[in-house]
């Protein structure tokens, strides 16, 4: 047998070193096959995060009750007008003072 009628592998010339490997050892395969089951399993894994704790139930009605809170909040600080009127004028100098004579 002649030393030209061979490669160094032992295979027939013209054949490719990798062709009697499986596929599952080629690293490509194993790129072209990763992204997408990284995408399934983070997939499952937000469905289970989304199911196991759902967003609470917004009341159907938030508006009405918005402007109500709002109309209670206005309404305090009527309330404390004149506590801030009486604040302001406490540390005016006494001839400033208004007067209601």
């Amino acid at each position: 047998m002649s030393n030209t009628s061979r490669t160094a592998a032992g295979a027939a010339p013209g054949a490719h070193p990798e062709d009697g490997k499986p596929w599952w050892r080629f690293p490509h395969v194993w790129l072209v096959i990763g992204g997408p089951a990284v995408v399934v399993v983070a997939g499952f894994v937000t469905a289970y995060i989304a199911l196991r704790a759902p967003d609470p139930v917004i009341d159907p009605d938030y508006y009405r009750h918005g402007v109500e809170i709002n109309k209670r909040l206005s309404e305090a600080e009527k309330s404390q007008a004149p506590a801030l009127t009486g604040r302001n004028h406490a540390l005016t100098p006494a001839g400033d003072h208004p007067t209601d004579r």
